[in-house]
């Protein structure tokens, strides 16, 4: 794979030594920011040029490369590929889902996975070519399929991966992570079609000039039949390696992976406008987006921050790749003084994205308090959520009070990328780590090397499966969920029609908070649900589901909400009727949530205290990292709180 990073270079005339480095630098402008970036984050942080730290980035590299190594196909022949995020989560459900549910064999589970990443691609291929289709329409029609697929077949929960599929998220010998041996080998696939075969070549003719190349002989829908296929293929490559590092198959898997391919295929050279791209220029993209998110970990950068300091050095980083172009462009013995003064403003470039950098990493890097005394990490699933952000308040009061650094990390409700955040804790060797899981499977294997390498972790609010934690400090969502029900219930005096409005498919929040209200609901049967709905845990889509089902059901008399935020969106969808004629239950106890209870428009909220949740969570994370026994399971009261008793809530 290698060998198409060095060709433009040896083109030049054969330098060698300093100028033939130059001209490698030159030619390769993704390579300049990913030397930049290696060397500032180095300088920043001592932790990350360590051997674990780029095996993590490895294997974090991993998905991100592989299914960008198949984006890179559709975006040379000058198309694009929204559903590959979505197409992976369903190969590796598809995997899943036929072995572990229905006893099929793994080698023929592995087969149905792939022939349904090929089967999306050809769809996709099919609806461009014979459909007419813009590439963009076919495929984000794609993603919502294929994710709405991926939901039906697990029916929202995550479902086991074989063991034996599962080895693909191990390591050989005990340190080479078999993701990167994987990713190596596609990346050499994808340089050997792109270079050595008639498909590569016609990739390149379609992208330059379609009709040219139609008229030259090449059949160019069946073409892009095969260029999707691939693309479908990879996606699907990439899904049962992420499932395999996560032992699970994750219906809600990859969101967003779409968007970071091709940012690594347009960061590592390719245009958008087809014709231009090889797999070494993907690689070295996928590198410089692993090594940023890495870095930025090491550095307790916010978790706010890390996404405007990844936008901006994507942005630089392309810049300097275009700058690189047209320096190059005058050939070297007409105009060479131009041509010096361009390759000139190329390094100034590059500086300046050197400078910014280390500024920006500079300026936001928190440090670490000399006199703190103990280093604790904080993985929550989401800071989109006012309920974890209380989570995050109470911990950082209370590691405050107790002078310990901690760092806080975002998931951003991704359980691939919640793995390689605990991944740095340990690299980074951390004095204990807490993680609140997207997935309490999912986050199992990164917990289990945390173990290994004797750094305790606790739970908060959600527990993890198949690791050991020293202690969960956390509030029972099933007894919640059963409390929730016996307020509305009382609340409607035992009869009535409700409709419940669902978290995020595939959370263990949204699956006990629900089974328990189901259980607290057996023992009212004049209460009747008319409809269940997920709205994601977000107030703008409650609001969006609640006046939907509002058309259908016109006169209900209460609401279930998993969550305070879909409750509120529930009240400013009843309008006058909240606290009325439809009583509102929610869940959570967030300060929005309970102002509503005191207003009247929410019923009630079954709290759960979060930053008691973060302060103890704390507390216990340093008294077990000072070897200290605590208590396997922590549990803080669950109150339901209303307007007879919203006043003396302390949450």
């Amino acid at each position: 794979m290698a060998t198409d990073t060095l060709k433009s270079s040896a083109g030049a005339g054969g330098a060698s030594g300093p100028g033939g480095l130059r001209r490698l630098l030159l030619d390769n402008g993704a390579l300049t920011a990913l030397i930049v970036l290696v060397v500032a984050l180095s300088a920043l942080s001592g932790d990350f040029l360590t051997a674990d730290n780029l095996l993590n980035i490895g294997v974090q590299a991993a998905v991100t490369a592989i299914l960008a190594f198949g984006v890179t196909f559709v975006i040379v022949s000058a198309g694009i590929d929204l559903s590959v995020g979505s197409v992976a989560a369903l190969s590796a459900t598809v995997l899943a889902w036929s072995a572990t549910n229905e006893g099929v064999p793994v080698v023929v589970s592995v087969v149905l996975a792939v022939a349904t990443g090929i089967a999306c691609g050809l769809v996709n291929g099919f609806l461009i070519s014979y459909g007419k289709l813009p590439p963009f329409i076919a495929t984000l029609a794609m993603l919502s399929v294929a994710r709405g697929l991926s939901l039906v077949v697990s029916q929202g929960s995550p479902i086991a991966f074989p063991d034996s599929v599962s080895h693909l998220g191990d390591t050989l010998g005990g340190w080479l992570p078999v993701p990167v041996l994987v990713m190596v080998v596609m990346g050499l696939i994808t340089a050997f079609v792109l270079g050595r075969t008639y498909i590569g070549r016609s990739m390149y003719a379609i992208g330059g000039n379609e009709e040219a190349a139609r008229l030259s002989g090449l059949r160019v829908k069946r073409q892009k039949l095969a260029i999707y296929a691939l693309s479908g293929l990879f996606a699907a490559a990439a899904g049962i390696v992420l499932a395999s590092r996560l032992s699970s198959a994750q219906p809600q898997a990859a969101q967003g992976y779409e968007l970071d391919a091709i940012a690594a295929v347009v960061i590592g050279g390719a245009s958008l406008a087809g014709g231009t791209g090889k797999a070494s220029g993907t690689l070295i993209g996928a590198l410089i987006l692993a090594v940023l998110r890495n870095g930025l970990n090491l550095l307790s950068v916010s978790a706010f921050w890390q996404q405007v300091v990844i936008g901006v050095v994507i942005a630089l980083a392309v810049l300097l790749d275009t700058v690189r172009r047209k320096a190059g462009a005058t050939p070297v013995g007409a105009g060479g003084g131009g041509s010096k003064g361009k390759q000139a403003v190329t390094y100034l470039l590059a500086a300046v994205v050197a400078a910014a950098v280390v500024g920006a990493t500079s300026l936001l890097h928190s440090g670490s308090s000399t006199a703190a005394q103990q280093k604790v990490g904080l993985s929550l699933s989401t800071l989109n959520n006012p309920f974890f952000v209380q989570i995050r308040a109470g911990a950082e009061a209370e590691a405050k009070k107790l002078g310990a650094d901690l760092t806080v990390t975002d998931a951003q409700n991704d359980a691939s990328q919640q793995a390689n955040q605990l991944q740095n804790f340990t690299s980074e060797g951390l004095s204990s780590i807490i993680v609140n899981p997207v997935d309490s499977d999912a986050a199992g294997p990164a917990v289990r090397a945390a173990n290994q390498a004797g750094i305790p972790v606790v739970g908060v609010d959600r527990g993890v499966n198949k690791a050991k934690t020293a202690a969960l400090v956390a509030s029972d969502n099933v007894e919640g969920g059963e409390l929730g029900a016996k307020a509305l219930a009382e609340k409607l005096g035992g009869r009535g029609t409700i409709v419940i409005l669902q978290g995020q498919a595939g959370t263990s929040a949204s699956r006990e908070r629900g089974a328990g209200f189901a259980e607290g609901l057996k023992a009212y049967p004049g209460i009747k649900v008319v409809a269940k709905q997920p709205a994601d845990f977000d107030r703008t889509k409650g609001l969006d589901v609640m006046t939907n089902l509002l058309q259908a059901h016109p006169d209900i008399d209460g609401v279930f909400a998993e969550n305070d935020e879909m409750a509120l969106g529930a009240i400013k969808a009843l309008g006058s009727k909240a606290g009325t004629s439809v009583q509102v239950v929610g869940f959570d106890g967030t300060p929005d949530g309970l102002k509503a209870v005191e207003d009247g428009t929410l019923y009630a909220s079954v709290a759960q205290q979060p930053r008691e949740l973060g302060r103890i969570a704390v507390d216990n994370a340093l008294r077990a990292a000072e070897g200290e026994k605590v208590s396997a399971t922590v549990k803080v009261p669950v109150k339901v709180v209303t307007k007879e008793n919203v006043a003396g809530f302390g949450g």
